[in-house]
């Protein structure tokens, strides 16, 4: 490539398709239109880049228009035999030559971005000899002397490093998810046995993962393969010991590339022969399949594939001809780069340590994120709690819930009371929030007490927004007293936050109130201090995204802009989110106030859009976004104005963004902080001193912060800094939904 940035590319989805694909083609293209390049689809893959010719397709800003949504890729995807070949890859050359693309942007696995790495390095060889043999001019050579590559996984079994998540891996938990959380209910209806096998030939994150979210009741990856020679035996006892303590079915969770520890493979036919034989229980077997492949992208995945495509355009023209290739990925929540071929190295290095049966270093390679949930797992899959070790503190630990109800509030009460318990604890339930505690309405929680929860939306132990007042405080302490608790975690927003500050401060007079307290962050505002994401906020954002979707096959069928209101109060994460996944034209949020001005310019912008012959409009509104400019001022505003062009419609989403099942994320996130907030407790009890904290996930760690950090007053909330790491993403928001290409080629 010379010195000049490149003002032709090309973009490829090649392998497995992968949910979320479309969103990376999306962004990409329009981020290079933007930029005045020239950017080309190249169809069908690697296969497309042999064949060349009606392979590549010139991209415009509509091409791409209401792709977003789509499962699967549009550009479409293939392996190729060809292109494994020194002659395949010679056509590809010629191909690309021909039409002076000098930098492709790959979204595969890591075979297909291998075989992109293969080809750039052997690009000046391709170049001499075609230009040897005369199917390219010197005058072509010289236009593309090196070809740039930069890479973006689409793999849904989340199997590469550089990346926290693959484009793909966190719709194909969805559904995973849903089809195990659907079977329970058929499963325990008839006392049965499900045994389901998910994809994953070398990696187990979707079986774990799967297995943590479900509450599923013995799980087989190819990283840890149980560590005994009987593990039918002991698999068999586990179960066994569910059902006598009261499960009524029970689920085996197996990844497809399942091996025992002589690397005997394990498959779904023969878990359910052992424990037909040896439980005498009715076993079914479920094979997913390409379903896990299926259906419409996560939230999750729209927003990180959109993010994925702009940075990989921008990577193209700022790399150096002498840099290596890059693989663009999210870590930390933030969007980064990485050396390519060094992430697939170290993927392949997992495999190589599986098939050299060296299980502990597979794991140690998969990151301790993973190993976490792999031990986690292994206790929440226990019948009943190990008995208390001899020596040990057994302390009286109490977990509540306060606030709004946020999806995976559940997650988080089940996961601290099975752990506690596991640990030799007491743990208490507290029934509705603080105005219960004040009531002491306390009760024991056993193992079965939390059965079922993990999937469950809503607060089982109820909750509301009440905080202690003074008095409410001191009978707060008495029946702490009273019940000797020692513990307390609470589970929710603002409500949780303030309440337990107001029993912090009251300490010195309160005896009972010196014990360990930890807040952990669960509303779907994601409003909290001290964490990037909080417990519900993504269950609300899929719920918004699928509303919205039907909203706009509505809206598109007839000429109509659509003004939705997201909940959030004072903060705008719901909307700027649900912006970004579906694509709206705009978004209002409080922390950005619109004017007069903006309102003019978002009303210009309809009417180009309906004149050059678009039948959708699209408006995200935050419930706070302004006080004078509401969901129906804005409704009006549009309709009027828009003269018979296109109507104008309002839909206040309200609480259906509070309800439904928690999302796997949210109940894997859940799961982790109330074990880390479980182990923090009993840390601190230990203490002269102990104290009180809240946790959250900030940059990129699990952190607990000092209670006393935040500020006395009730209203919190509007102490909130306005500075937010999503707020980076509205330059992105604008620049996507925008008309057109603000320069030109």
């Amino acid at each position: 490539m010379s010195s000049q940035r490149p003002r032709r590319l090309g973009i490829l989805t090649s392998g497995g398709d992968a949910p979320g694909m479309n969103a990376v083609v999306r962004s990409a293209v329009r981020a290079a239109l933007d930029k005045g390049l020239e950017i080309f689809a190249i169809t069908d893959g690697l296969q497309g880049l042999v064949e060349g010719g009606e392979k590549f397709r010139k991209m415009t800003w509509d091409s791409v228009g209401g792709i977003l949504q789509q499962g699967g890729t549009v550009i479409g995807s293939a392996r190729s035999a060809a292109f494994r070949t020194r002659e395949g890859r010679l056509q590809a050359a010629r191909n690309l030559l021909r039409e002076r693309i000098e930098g492709l942007i790959v979204i595969g696995g890591d075979g297909t971005l291998t075989g992109a790495d293969t080809f750039r390095r052997e690009w000046p060889g391709h170049v001499s000899d075609l230009v040897k043999s005369g199917e390219v001019t010197a005058e072509q050579a010289r236009n593309v002397p090196r070809l740039a590559i930069v890479g973006v996984v689409g793999s849904i079994d989340n199997d590469m490093a550089g990346t926290d998540m693959t484009i793909g891996a966190d719709t194909a938990l969805h559904r995973i998810v849903e089809a195990v959380d659907a079977l329970s209910s058929t499963a325990a209806s008839h006392q049965r046995t499900f045994v389901v096998e998910v994809m994953g030939r070398d990696c187990g994150y979707l079986a774990l993962m799967t297995a943590l979210a479900t509450g599923a009741n013995w799980v087989l990856i190819p990283e840890c393969p149980p560590d005994v020679e009987s593990w039918e035996e002991r698999m068999c006892t586990v179960l066994d010991e569910g059902r006598k303590a009261g499960r009524r079915h029970s689920t085996v969770i197996v990844a497809e590339g399942a091996r025992d520890r002589n690397n005997v493979p394990i498959d779904a036919g023969r878990v359910r022969n052992v424990l037909q034989e040896r439980l005498g229980v009715e076993a079914r077997v479920t094979v997913l399949g390409h379903v896990q492949r299926g259906g419409a992208p996560s939230a999750f995945d729209r927003v990180m594939g959109t993010l994925l495509g702009v940075a990989a355009v921008d990577e193209l023209l700022s790399a150096t001809p002498d840099d290596p290739p890059s693989l663009m990925g999210q870590r930390d929540n933030r969007i980064v780069r990485s050396p390519l071929m060094e992430n697939v190295r170290k993927n392949r290095d997992v495999s190589e340590a599986i098939a050299a049966k060296d299980f502990d270093r597979a794991m140690e390679l998969r990151g301790a994120s993973f190993r976490n949930s792999f031990r986690v797992h292994r206790t929440m899959v226990r019948a009943l709690p190990h008995p208390p070790a001899p020596g040990v503190r057994r302390l009286r630990l109490a977990v509540m819930n306060a606030g709004a109800p946020a999806p995976g509030m559940n997650t988080a009460v089940r996961t601290a009371v099975r752990l506690g318990l596991d640990a030799g604890h007491t743990v208490l339930g507290v029934r509705n929030g603080f105005v219960g505690l004040a009531k002491g309405d306390l009760l024991d929680l056993d193992w079965m007490s939390v059965h079922g929860w993990v999937s469950q939306g809503g607060a089982g132990l109820g909750t509301n927004r009440k905080v202690p007042n003074a008095e409410e405080v001191d009978a707060v302490a008495q029946h702490l007293s009273r019940h000797q608790v020692e513990g307390l975690l609470v589970v929710g927003g603002w409500a949780a936050y303030v309440g337990a500050h107001s029993l912090f401060a009251a300490r010195e007079g309160h005896p009972a109130l010196r014990i360990p307290i930890v807040c952990l962050p669960a509303t779907i505002d994601n409003n909290l201090p001290g964490t990037e994401l909080s417990i519900g906020a993504d269950t609300a954002l899929n719920s918004i995204i699928e509303a919205v979707d039907k909203i706009k096959r509505s809206a598109v069928a007839t000429s109509r802009c659509f003004v939705v209101e997201v909940m959030g109060r004072y903060c705008g994460y719901l909307a700027m989110m649900s912006g970004l996944a579906s694509g709206a034209e705009r978004v209002y949020l409080h922390e950005k106030e619109p004017t007069l001005a903006d309102l003019e310019a978002d009303l210009e912008h309809l009417l180009q859009g309906f004149q050059g012959g678009k039948r959708l409009g699209l408006m995200i509104r935050n419930e706070k976004a302004s006080t004078v400019f509401d969901t129906a001022f804005l409704r009006t505003l549009f309709e009027k104005e828009g003269d018979g062009l296109f109507d104008a419609r309002e839909a206040i989403l309200g609480h259906l963004q509070q309800g439904g099942n928690p999302t796997p994320f949210d109940r894997i996130q859940a799961t982790r902080l109330a074990a880390s907030c479980v182990e923090w407790l009993v840390d601190e009890a230990e203490k002269e001193s102990p104290g009180a904290a809240f946790i959250g996930f900030s940059g990129g760690r699990v952190q607990f912060f000092p209670l006393a950090e935040l500020p006395t007053m009730a209203d919190m909330e509007f102490s909130r800094p306005k500075k937010q790491w999503w707020l980076d993403l509205e330059s992105i928001a604008r620049l996507l939904a925008q008309p057109g290409p603000r320069a030109t080629p």
